[in-house]
């Protein structure tokens, strides 16, 4: 496999695992993107644009080729609520429906704003599932949640809220800020930071996107398999448990390929992004970007980090941390060190920031793996970067 693209100095051993993803793990197409103290150290990309080629062939994937980024989306949306309340203009211990009035329905009325973004506000699943074109439709998916009563006391446990999320964070963007969430984020982050990331992806940028996919699991020697434990299996194979339930909150699932799916905008599964696009905006929340744009301030930066749920999640069935929308490091979710928060998306992508380090991560593929939230192939990755930055003489701490 041929690996396009550039590593500075010292960040060569992320090329050789980027290349042995392809040998080992059956990767088809994929990005991955590291800036250290703002500046582009990793910029690779490899394999086809398509996970499943197209008519003409196997299309090349290109400096620029974006992907959806399912989960690691949140990770985003997270962002611009630290930014509105950074901004003061979001108050985090605030009751939602000083915002969103209607919120207050079937026993949320004090549901704290923080409780959203940190899984803690009971309603990961919706008692009628919502197709794909309600879904997309703001108004009625608000409307949705907003009348859902919750599985559990908000702020008293976390359970990841897989799909939900979406409309628990779009909506408060929106109340908020008087404008969509995704015409939000294109202005007010991806815009300034100079990065290929949208939620709700326009017309003009279709074909900028590849086509995404399942991948088999890889049968070379040496490739790593894994396998979930026996709870988790279980809980995805029972219909009527929350770990089912909250991933088909919408029902059937979208076609990940459609131009009027990848044109709605879903904080919580379908932002499209390249690996840069990821790190780039990542890189703007510990510091500055080239020189310039820096989103976060350090108190917000320490904010984005921060621990507010952490322990057996209702909906994964494992242990998982979350601040106030990103997860952190932990064994659910392996990043770079203790000191890292960003998001993956099921079963690829991942982006991270680790402010000790100073140091950003994007990783998009075409390819999705059965796994929720480490994958193999970003794994691989990050133990590259570790070698490296301790190489250059910073060893983080796992």
């Amino acid at each position: 496999m041929d690996v396009n693209g550039t590593v500075a100095e010292g960040f060569e051993p992320v090329r050789e695992a980027f290349a042995a993803n392809f040998a080992l793990l059956g990767e088809r197409g994929a990005a991955v993107a590291v800036y250290r103290d703002g500046h582009r150290v990793v910029d690779l990309w490899a394999g086809t644009k398509d996970v499943d080629g197209d008519a003409d062939g196997d299309a090349p994937w290109e400096r620029g080729t974006a992907q959806i980024v399912r989960s690691a989306t949140k990770g985003v949306a997270a962002a611009a609520l630290l930014l509105l309340h950074q901004r003061g203009e979001l108050d985090l211990d605030a009751p939602v429906g000083t915002y969103w009035p209607e919120y207050k329905a079937a026993g949320k009325e004090h549901t704290r704003v923080w409780h959203l973004p940190a899984h803690r506000a009971g309603v990961p699943v919706l008692d009628r599932p919502l197709t794909p074109a309600e879904a997309t439709d703001p108004d009625l998916a608000a409307a949705a949640v907003a009348a859902q009563a919750p599985m559990w006391e908000p702020g008293t446990e976390h359970g990841y809220h897989a799909q939900t999320y979406s409309w628990l964070t779009g909506e408060l963007i929106r109340r908020v800020t008087g404008r969509p969430a995704g015409e939000w984020i294109a202005d007010e982050i991806a815009g300034p930071v100079g990065a290929d990331l949208w939620l709700g992806l326009p017309p003009s940028r279709q074909e900028r996107a590849g086509r995404v996919g399942p991948l088999r699991a890889p049968t070379a020697p040496g490739a790593l398999r894994t396998r979930p434990k026996r709870a988790v299996a279980e809980a995805y194979a029972d219909p009527h448990s929350l770990t089912s339930r909250a991933f088909a909150a919408i029902t059937p699932l979208p076609d990940e390929n459609d131009p009027v799916y990848r044109a709605a905008a879903l904080p919580a599964s379908n932002g499209i992004a390249t690996a840069d696009g990821l790190a780039r905006v990542y890189a703007s929340l510990i510091g500055e970007v080239d020189g310039g744009t820096r989103l976060f301030t350090p108190e917000t930066t320490r904010l984005a980090g921060a621990e507010r749920s952490a322990g057996p999640d209702r909906v994964l069935v494992v242990n998982t941390r979350f601040g106030l929308g990103h997860m952190l490091h932990g064994s659910a979710s392996p990043l770079l060190s203790p000191h890292s928060f960003g998001h993956p998306g099921r079963g690829g992508a991942l982006a991270f920031a680790d402010p000790e380090a100073g140091v950003s991560f994007g990783y998009v593929t075409n390819g999705f793996r059965a796994s929720v939230t480490a994958d193999p192939r970003a794994q691989s990755l990050i133990r590259a970067l570790r070698t490296a930055l301790a190489q250059a003489g910073c060893p983080v701490t796992r």
